[in-house]
């Protein structure tokens, strides 16, 4: 399945850009889901069909989908106490109805991934839109997964020594045997469900869609959106520029906002696959409307962002590790090696990546930006480095 993330600065159109995205899939013949993370039902507006927690079929090939954050978190917590039932009566603790659950922060997020990939897996479709929140939200939405995943494996090792060490001395102080199976399972499901989400993410058929309005506060937003998105390893396929303006007379009051318009789409056009999308007159509304404002074809999956290693032993004696940081700054980068990760701190955003296997055996020799790409440089330790590759 392709997917397309389609985000963008608040008020900027994003859901409507991508309402008109997925209808016009759908015209091609493009068996095509419409989901959206949007709390109120936006995407039913522009549609004109009312959206909700269950799928609903839009017009033949297009269906729109916009999951309940709170029905989610109630099914979740009732299996949670099902799955801990022991532990629970050991604390004599009291059960929670689903009537006085009410999502806790992060549930609407965790529901949303789950969404997405269920979407994603699904062989009813050939095309996900995603209609993602606004970049800042958007942004940490996609890091999720990743950051979950190493909270998991820190806090509950999959090996279990900490249990295996803890359990017995826990269940003398407590005086019955300390039931931690449970939560060892209950990790390793949910590692398998932040893996299958972190999967569509970096799948060679995801990219992302950016929808902005052109002017100064749009392009600040881009400059740092597309460094999270770097930084992630999610590439940009398309910057749609909504809302422009058509020819204005000189000296209109239109005059100056056009040309404000212009300055920032010639900008943009230096670093992006610019889709002007014109401005109706009127917010749109209904399928006439999605239609005019002629919004991109998913065009076919490009190459996807690599991070590559490159052999420079025999020239220079280390290894280079090649990662596109388009638009980052040198005063605001910084580099820490832990074990075997690597924390990438570059503007607002910071990432915790594991080194690839062969630079875990080296030491890191020194770092440069250059021309939006960061190469770290790592020398082989002579303890680790077998001696045939020295």
């Amino acid at each position: 399945m392709r997917t397309i993330l389609i985000t963008g600065p608040g008020g900027s159109g994003r859901t409507t850009v991508a309402a008109g995205t997925a209808l016009r899939a759908a015209r091609e013949g493009c068996r095509t889901l419409l989901l959206s993370a949007d709390r109120t039902d936006t995407p039913g507006a522009v549609l004109g069909t009312e959206t909700g927690a269950a799928p609903v079929e839009v017009r033949p090939g297009l269906t729109a989908w916009r999951p309940d954050a709170a029905a989610g978190f109630r099914q979740d917590l009732a299996d949670f106490q099902a799955r801990a039932a022991s532990v629970l009566d050991l604390l004599g603790a009291s059960r929670l109805d689903a009537e006085e659950v009410t999502p806790l922060p992060g549930a609407e997020e965790l529901t949303f991934l789950r969404a997405l990939r269920d979407a994603a897996l699904s062989e009813d479709h050939d095309l996900l839109v995603v209609d993602l929140p606004a970049l800042p939200e958007a942004l940490a939405l996609l890091a999720l997964p990743e950051e979950l995943r190493r909270y998991l494996r820190r806090l509950l090792p999959p090996e279990r020594q900490a249990a295996r060490a803890l359990r017995p001395v826990l269940g003398r102080l407590a005086g019955v045997p300390m039931p931690a199976d449970w939560l060892y399972e209950t990790a390793a499901r949910w590692d398998t469900e932040l893996a299958a989400v972190e999967a569509v993410l970096n799948d060679r058929h995801t990219a992302v869609r950016l929808v902005a309005e052109p002017g100064p506060a749009g392009a600040a937003a881009l400059r740092t959106a597309r460094l999270g998105l770097a930084l992630r390893g999610l590439r940009t396929e398309a910057l749609i520029a909504n809302r422009t303006l058509p020819d204005a007379a000189p000296g209109s009051w239109l005059a100056g906002l056009l040309a404000q318009q212009r300055e920032a789409l010639e900008e943009w056009r230096g670093t992006y696959d610019v889709h002007p999308v014109p401005h109706l007159g009127r917010d749109p509304r209904g399928t006439d409307d999605l239609t005019a404002l002629a919004v991109p074809a998913a065009g076919a999956a490009r190459a996807p962002v690599e991070w590559t290693v490159a052999d420079r032993i025999a020239e220079d004696g280390v290894l280079v590790w090649h990662i596109p940081l388009p638009g980052a700054i040198r005063e605001e980068l910084d580099l820490i090696r832990r074990g075997d990760e690597l924390v990438i701190t570059t503007g607002p955003f910071r990432r915790i990546v594991a080194l690839p296997s062969a630079l875990r055996r080296c030491t890191v020799s020194g770092a440069g930006l250059r021309e939006g790409e960061l190469r770290v440089r790592f020398a082989p330790d002579p303890g680790l480095w077998p001696a045939a590759a020295r």
